[in-house]
C-alpha cells in the first residue's frame, strides 16, 4: 500500500462490518468497549443527515477500509462560527506509519474549512506516544486538562 493508493471518502451503509472492525480496534486500544446498541446507534447517526450528529470519513486502500475518523461540528461560546471536534481517529495496524492518520486529519481540516469552522481540536491519552508524534507535527498541544464527572 502506498500513500497514493489511499482514498479518503465518506462512510457508506455497505461499510458497516469494516467500520465496526476498525472502531472495535480503536476501542480495544483504549481498553474499553460499548454495547451492541451503541454500535448500531452510532453507525445510524454517522450515516444520518442531522448536522448535530457526528460525521465519519474512512480511508480505503485496494478496496479495504484501513482507517476511520469521527468528527462533529458544534457551537462555541467564544466564537460565532461552529468549531470541529475530532473524537475518534484510528488506522489499522498494517496501515500505520504510511500517512493514513495524517490524511484523515487533513480531510477533517478540509471539511472544517468548507464549513467555515476556524478550529479543529481533539484529545488523546498521554501514553499515546506514537499518535502524539503525528499530532505534534500537525497540531498544537494546549494547556487544558480534562475533567469529567465520576
Amino acid at each position: 500500500m502506498s500513500q497514493d493508493s489511499v482514498i479518503i471518502r465518506p462512510l457508506r451503509a455497505e461499510d458497516e462490518a469494516a467500520w465496526r472492525a476498525l472502531w472495535t480496534g480503536y476501542l480495544t486500544f483504549y481498553e474499553t468497549s460499548v454495547p451492541e446498541e451503541v454500535y448500531a446507534a452510532t453507525f445510524e447517526r454517522l450515516l444520518g443527515e442531522d448536522p448535530q450528529d457526528f460525521s465519519c470519513l474512512v480511508a480505503e486502500s485496494e478496496g479495504a477500509l484501513i482507517g476511520l475518523v469521527h468528527f462533529l461540528f458544534h457551537r462555541h461560546c467564544w466564537r460565532i462560527e461552529n468549531v470541529c471536534y475530532l473524537q475518534d481517529l484510528y488506522a489499522a495496524p498494517e496501515a500505520r506509519g504510511k500517512g493514513v492518520g495524517r490524511a484523515l486529519i487533513e480531510a477533517v481540516y478540509a471539511a472544517a474549512d468548507a464549513a467555515g469552522a476556524p478550529t479543529v481540536y481533539w484529545l488523546t491519552q498521554e501514553f499515546n506516544h506514537t499518535a502524539r508524534q503525528l499530532y505534534d507535527r500537525i497540531g498544537t498541544e494546549t494547556s487544558f486538562i480534562k475533567y469529567q464527572r465520576p
